[in-house]
């Protein structure tokens, strides 16, 4: 009777450590495929944690720069308006306006790629524009190159934005928030 009894509570052992071990097969499993699904997702860039506390565009040599606090974390070659020099004073002058701006949105459906919106004009860019007479215009972006296809045929082409290439605008979608303030200077 003993051997049933043993037996019996051998096979229940058994049958524990059998589903145990098809349960911890199923979470292996689970766990696997959870990782495998993790690596195949858009990996966060290393960059994404140094927060970009401000932009600065320096017009004359063609150069956009980012910071994080006073230390600045990468440097942009840029195409400017067709008629870079000088602040922009009134809308279709293409000129790129310099002054203390922030950027106030983001466009993923951008014309050129992506863009970040410039808040231009300020209150005194208005102010000088209307005294003359004009519009200041507006719509003023950092961004990529034409989505449909046209190449610039020289480096100053935009109607007063400042261009970088299509990788460089992903790079700057992804590490500049709405709010960070940008400085544009001759």
């Amino acid at each position: 009777m003993q051997t049933i009894t043993n037996f019996r509570g051998n096979r229940a052992i058994l049958l524990f450590w059998r589903a145990f071990l098809s349960k911890m097969k199923l979470g292996t499993i689970f766990l696997v495929c959870i990782m495998v699904i993790a690596s195949c997702s858009e990996k966060q860039p290393a960059y994404k944690s140094q927060r970009v506390t401000k932009l600065e565009v320096d017009k004359s040599d063609r150069e956009l720069r980012v910071y994080n606090g006073p230390d600045v974390i990468r440097t942009f070659d840029i195409g400017l308006g067709f008629s870079p020099q000088g602040h922009k004073k009134r809308e279709g002058d293409g000129k790129t306006p310099h002054g203390r701006y922030y950027i106030d949105r983001k466009n993923p459906f951008s014309s050129f790629h992506l863009s970040l919106g410039i808040s231009y004009p300020n209150a005194s860019d208005k102010r000088q524009a209307w005294k003359r007479g004009y519009s200041p215009g507006g719509d003023i972006m950092i961004h990529g190159l034409p989505s449909n296809g046209d190449i610039p045929s020289s480096r100053d082409w935009t109607r007063g934005c400042i261009a970088v290439t299509n990788a460089e605008i992903e790079y700057l979608y992804k590490v500049v928030d709405v709010g960070t303030p940008i400085i544009i200077y001759e």
